[in-house]
């Protein structure tokens, strides 16, 4: 044979083997397979029925769980039930038991009551009785009265009738005669009453503010503006004022207190102008006070002017008018200054118009009658003289000169006006509730305690505050040393000792403070 058809033959036989070959590894690969698979089937269906028995189980030990939950919940409730239905049973019993007392007390009260009763009838029958035999003995007592008598009842009612109207008709004339008595005194009570009542009508306030003025904020927070870094501030506002500030737990207000109305309105204002600026600082607050200060003397203008034009008083002096402005700000024995001089120039008017005199000029001597209480500077001359110099000085009438400076009996009267001041003003302090005395003692006491102050050299201002309990003393720097100060602290202390009398202590505070200023352009 040929090689080429020997190599085919080969080629062919091998590929043959070949073939055969790959069908019996085939066929060994898939028995493996189908036994892996048949494995891990076996073993997936194990693993499924042991999470089947553990999922069983679980849900085994879950449903005796619930069981056993459920089973204490309706024990729960049957207990429940069984004392409620046991508490239910005992109050059954409780009120069986008290009805069947009340039912036992109802039959004792019914048997009680049968006999009560009983009794009363046979009482009844023997009323009835008595009575028939009282009517029989009265009868027989009337006939043998109208026989010693020689009178039927008839006439003898008649004949009492008659006694006994007389009678009636005395008594009702003394009666009428005390109820006259009596409407008398009680007509003389209402007279008095009216009266009292026509002289309030046109009076003043009976109280007025003397010490204190309430400032008051809007917040709390502002008090510590006031008070200032060591309270410079609160220091910086009373030494400009003389008004004492008392800042303390009273929520959003504080409390100005002074004597002088006057600095009471100076320290109102001016705090109310630094509230509503908010620079609340040392140099600040003495620029505010000083405008303040301007600004007040146009108030008090104005209010004399309002007040004259109220009055109806004409051709006033501006000294004059500025003056009757001031008396708002002042108090005599507690009562208002101004208000007072109103009050007693309406009197003085109604007076003099019903004695047939001149009411206007009545009215304007009463309204000017305490115009030197307030002066522009102090002097010797009590304030009734005072008044009248400097009424003749600024062109008034001299019988309105005269009325005032003979309101006190310190000038003789020379015109009818004179003794109708007088009596006016008499009438307008000494009503009731217009004073007060004791205020009046104390105002003087502090006002003598200032001026026994300034009256040392060197002194630029003197402020009592704390009710009179501190004066504090403010020197000129230039004309008072450290020193100096030390010294005229303790002789103002012995001075007030000496010459003084007040209750408790005072403390003398002098203060030196030197400033040095120069302005920049």
């Amino acid at each position: 044979m040929e090689p080429t058809i020997i190599y085919i033959i080969i080629g062919v036989a091998a590929l043959v083997v070949g073939v055969l070959m790959g069908k019996i590894i085939f066929a060994k690969n898939t028995q493996k397979q189908i036994e892996e698979a048949q494995a891990k089937s076996e073993k997936i269906i194990a693993e499924g029925q042991l999470q089947a028995e553990t999922l069983k189980k679980e849900k085994l030990l879950e449903a005796k769980e619930k069981f056993v939950q459920l089973k204490a919940d309706h024990d729960r409730d049957v207990l429940q039930r069984t004392q409620k239905i046991n508490e239910s049973e005992n109050r059954i019993k409780q009120k069986e038991q008290s009805l069947n007392a009340k039912e036992g007390n109802l039959d004792k009260q019914l048997k009680e009551n049968e006999a009560i009763k009983e009794t009363l009838n046979r009482q009844i029958e023997v009323v009835n009785i008595k009575r028939t035999e009282l009517e029989k003995h009265q009868e027989e007592h009337i006939r043998r009265l109208e026989k010693v008598a020689g009178l039927s009842a008839e006439e003898a009612k008649a004949q009492l009738v008659e006694s006994l109207k007389q009678e009636a008709q005395t008594r009702a004339l003394a009666l009428q005669q005390e109820i006259i008595e009596d409407a008398k005194q009680k007509a003389n009570k209402e007279a008095r009453k009216i009266v009292i009542q026509t002289i309030q009508r046109t009076a003043a306030e009976q109280a007025i503010e003397n010490s204190i003025t309430v400032f008051n904020l809007e917040s709390d927070e502002i008090k510590g503006s006031i008070i200032g870094r060591e309270g410079r501030n609160i220091r910086a506002i009373e030494a400009a004022t003389g008004v004492d500030l008392i800042v303390d737990d009273t929520p959003e207000a504080i409390v100005l207190s002074s004597f002088d109305p006057l600095r009471r309105e100076v320290a109102r204002l001016s705090l109310q102008r630094l509230v509503a600026d908010g620079r609340i600082h040392p140099a600040r607050i003495e620029e505010i006070v000083e405008k303040t200060k301007r600004q007040l003397d146009d108030q008090v203008m104005e209010i004399g002017e309002r007040t004259i034009m109220e009055l109806g008083i004409h051709g006033l002096h501006k000294e004059l008018i500025r003056m009757v402005g001031r008396m708002r700000f002042r108090s005599s024995y507690g009562q208002n200054l101004l208000m007072h001089s109103r009050e007693t120039a309406n009197l003085c008017a109604i007076m003099a118009s019903e004695l047939g005199m001149n009411p206007k000029l009545a009215k304007r001597a009463g309204l000017l009658h305490d115009i030197g209480k307030v002066p522009d500077e102090e002097t010797e001359l009590s304030h009734a003289l005072l008044g009248a110099k400097l009424a003749e000085k600024y062109g008034e009438n001299p019988a309105v000169v005269n009325a005032i400076g003979a309101h006190h009996d310190e000038m003789e009267m020379q015109y009818v006006i004179s003794p109708i001041i007088q009596a006016c003003d008499a009438i307008s302090g000494a009503r009731p509730g217009a004073r007060r005395e004791i205020m009046q003692q104390y105002l003087q006491r502090i006002k003598d305690l200032e001026n026994l102050a300034l009256a040392y050299q060197g002194v630029e201002k003197a402020y009592a505050i704390q009710a009179g309990r501190e004066l504090r003393v403010i020197v000129e720097a230039d004309k008072v040393s450290d020193g100096d100060s030390d010294k005229l602290s303790f002789e103002i202390a012995q001075k007030i000792q000496e010459e003084m009398t007040f209750p408790g202590q005072i403390k003398v505070t002098v203060i030196r403070e030197k400033r040095a200023v120069n302005i920049a352009r």
